[in-house]
């Protein structure tokens, strides 16, 4: 188990929470559309990943108060990125879903972030690119908890 008072495991946090900024960092720089924050960036992607959801899921899910997302949606709906539609079961309720334009937004996005990626990759060798590609699922189920 991991103790932040062996100084290996302590080190090992530390670089990893370094490293991962940093390269969050530079991906944020690769981003299409300008006009959108990180945030909306970020329930855009959820929205693609888990499918339409409330307001109130995707707060949970993009770990932000109620009210902060439902200003986020309110400016996406206003971009013409999102649609909102009654809930099929609460009539109290939205539920949000991407529009095409989103959709095409995220696909460009994700081209050209990859393509970034793709090129920092090139300049690791055979061995580091093999245990990068073992460690993206750990480091996928980390972003997750």
């Amino acid at each position: 188990m991991l103790d932040l008072t062996h100084g290996d495991d302590a080190a090992a946090v530390n670089d990893l929470r370094s490293a991962v900024m940093r390269l969050g960092r530079r991906l944020k720089h690769q981003r299409v559309d300008e006009s959108l924050s990180p945030t909306e960036m970020s329930v855009l992607g959820t929205l693609a990943r888990c499918g339409q959801a409330t307001p109130g899921e995707l707060a949970r899910r993009e770990h932000v108060q109620p009210p902060s997302m439902t200003r986020i949606v309110a400016l996406l709906e206003a971009k013409g990125l999102v649609r909102l539609q009654p809930h099929p079961d609460d009539r109290r309720q939205k539920v949000v879903t991407q529009t095409e334009e989103a959709e095409a937004m995220l696909e460009e996005s994700r081209r050209k972030r990859n393509a970034f990626l793709a090129g920092l990759a090139a300049e690791l060798t055979e061995d580091e690119w093999a245990k990068l590609r073992e460690a993206a699922p750990v480091l996928e189920k980390l972003a997750h908890l």
